[in-house]
């Protein structure tokens, strides 16, 4: 996960007080080693609030601040997450035919944020992303979406396959979008609620979420090289999710 240009929070009292105050933090740093009672109480609030964690050298944090950091460093959300209940009703509120899209271990925060910003232009309504293995939605990312991250449902989950499974029954079909396949992008319904799932930039998507699709469909490639990049290989799957749905 990318770190740059992340607004942080250091000291193990501020951190502990920001948790409680119900800030939202994408990730926090911790000393390997750290005991005591504040220590404690923050593993405890960091699990309660379901916040990732991480144990690293000590050298890490003094690289990232030369502040009084106490062991404790903590990344602040550059946007206001909401849960796969709330995405959902909000998606189910607003059409009969919501999208959204499940980002499977995309690593780059440009790629990230070019997939949301062609998903707002398509009216789609929410993106989910891994609490750990994605890429960071930092400032670079919300440059690149050109703000859409800021004006779109995005949620952040720490177990796919569980908000995968949830959307399955709340009525969405899974469509994995995937060159191993022969069936093309063409040849899927893509016009009821609907979940689009779009894999890393080196390995695709993983078994585990292949295995829940509903749907699994290629996007026909004519050239000598093997693959799109992920962000525009969304683009097409989401105006194909447009062209069924404007002619249904």
């Amino acid at each position: 996960m990318e770190e740059k240009n992340m607004q942080y929070l250091f000291g193990m009292h501020p951190v502990l007080e920001a948790v409680k105050s119900g800030r939202k933090f994408d990730k926090v740093l911790l000393k390997q080693g750290l005991e005591g009672v504040q220590f404690r109480e923050l593993m405890d609030l960091l699990t309660a609030n379901e916040i990732p964690f991480q144990f690293v050298p000590a050298e890490k944090l003094n690289r990232t601040t030369r502040g009084a950091h106490q062991g404790v460093i903590a990344y602040i959300s550059q946007i206001d997450y909401v849960d796969i209940e709330q995405l959902v009703n909000n998606a189910l509120s607003r059409t009969l035919s919501p999208l959204i899209v499940i980002l499977d271990g995309v690593s780059d925060v440009r790629n990230l944020g070019a997939i949301a910003r062609s998903l707002e232009c398509a009216g789609g309504n929410g993106i989910i992303v891994p609490a750990k293995g994605g890429a960071a939605i930092n400032a670079d990312a919300v440059k690149a979406s050109a703000g859409a991250l800021l004006r779109m449902d995005t949620c952040k989950v720490s177990n796919l396959r569980v908000a995968a499974y949830y959307l399955k029954q709340s009525g969405f079909r899974l469509v994995a979008a995937t060159e191993k396949v022969d069936r093309l992008i063409y040849d899927v319904d893509l016009t009821g609620p609907c979940a689009i799932i779009m894999g890393s930039e080196g390995k695709g998507i993983s078994q585990s979420m292949l295995d829940l699709a509903d749907e699994k469909a290629a996007i026909p490639m004519a050239g000598e090289i093997s693959s799109l990049n992920v962000s525009v290989a969304s683009g097409i799957l989401m105006y194909e999710a447009v062209r069924q749905r404007l002619l249904k």
